[in-house]
């Protein structure tokens, strides 16, 4: 019986994945107030321990990382002690886990930050979109303060110390996010970086910062140990980055490095976390990225398991991440190798906390039992 190509084995850095199946970073809002994994996240990622890979939620990487209440964090001892509950959990069901290694930057909000200190980001550009606070209730976005340029060694410093401490919690390695409109991808856009130093103006210049956070932790953990996240062409929290270079620069250090994977979200998915839609579009980031990069290529939105399946086999792409699915199915790897129908998925659960929308979703042997 010949075996979907999406449900063979994948080496990716130290691991031997049993399948192409990927859980991508969800932010999902569990996190007690201190940042600290709870035993609700332990048992959600226990239960999903049956995906190829599981890359935790976002993780910032220090108090003024946090964009949203309810996110874990990766900068003290308490929460390196929640994710190794965690972790040990998902280990324990066989399964495999790395750390998304996160800072919002200016997608926060004075109410998110110590002393409600204004977000910090590469220029005063305010973010498109409005942010939850405290309560999870809306509030606009306000210009974050710019960051001076003797400020940004500290930052990238306390990426490689998040990556440190990811591994002495347990994770067999971690992604740096560099997508969806966070600090990292604030410095690759022109509408983020208004700078004129060494971080701003060409695309070598805006890409600098990610190669900085890169080379840093690699250099802490290893580089197969090490994943990065790009959203070339995504429309989250600002405008459409036109300007391909800067990403091509970002994934070309990348795979100088020899990391692990390049995780890469398609311009198709609308990019918005309160819609559905598709975007009809021609931009295609895993055509893009695959010259690019030498290693394993990962990509996430929009898929589907037949069009996942055709894009493996033609090596297109190396494995595929499925958000939604994954948020409802925790079982998903098993009722794509079934063709078992999957659960739909509950929108208006996806950030609020709590166990509905979370841990509640039906298993396939209950469902058929």
């Amino acid at each position: 019986m010949t075996v979907a190509a999406l449900l063979r084995p994948l080496n990716v850095g130290p691991l031997d994945l049993p399948s192409r199946v990927v859980m991508p970073a969800l932010t999902r809002m569990r996190a007690g107030s201190d940042g600290v994994p709870t035993d609700l996240m332990r048992e959600y990622y226990a239960q999903r321990a049956g995906a190829g890979l599981i890359i935790a939620e976002c993780t910032q990487v220090s108090p003024q990382a946090r964009g949203f209440p309810g996110c874990p964090g990766i900068y003290n001892e308490e929460q390196v002690a929640g994710w190794r509950r965690v972790t040990d959990a998902v280990h324990a069901a066989g399964g495999r886990i790395f750390c998304q290694v996160w800072h919002a930057g200016g997608m926060s909000h004075p109410s998110n930050q110590p002393d409600d200190a204004l977000p910090i980001g590469p220029s005063s550009q305010r973010p498109l979109m409005n942010v939850l606070t405290s309560g999870f209730k809306p509030a606009e976005m306000v210009p974050p303060r710019a960051l001076e340029t003797d400020e940004l060694p500290d930052i990238v410093a306390q990426f490689a110390r998040a990556a440190e401490r990811a591994i002495r919690a347990g994770f067999d390695g971690l992604e740096i996010h560099g997508a969806n409109g966070y600090l990292l991808e604030q410095f690759m856009k022109r509408s983020t970086n208004c700078r004129t130093d060494a971080y701003g103006g060409s695309a070598e210049n805006r890409a600098r910062f990610t190669c900085e956070v890169v080379d840093a932790v690699t250099d802490v953990v290893g580089a197969q140990s090490v994943g990065l996240r790009l959203s070339p062409w995504g429309e989250l929290n600002s405008p459409v980055e036109e300007d391909a270079a800067v990403y091509e620069m970002a994934a070309q250090h990348a795979s100088r490095r020899r990391i692990a994977y390049l995780h890469v979200i398609e311009p198709r998915s609308s990019m918005s976390p309160t819609s559905d839609a598709v975007r009809t579009v021609e931009l295609d980031a895993a055509t893009f990225f695959r010259p690019l990069f030498d290693g394993v290529l990962i990509s996430a939105g929009g898929w589907t398991f037949d069009a996942a399946e055709a894009a493996i086999a033609a090596g297109k792409v190396d494995a595929v991440a499925f958000g939604r699915l994954f948020i409802a199915n925790p079982d998903l790897v098993q009722r794509f190798s079934r063709g078992a129908p999957l659960n739909a998925y509950n929108r208006a659960s996806f950030y609020r906390g709590g166990q509905t929308g979370y841990t509640d979703y039906p298993f396939l042997e209950v469902v058929e039992g």
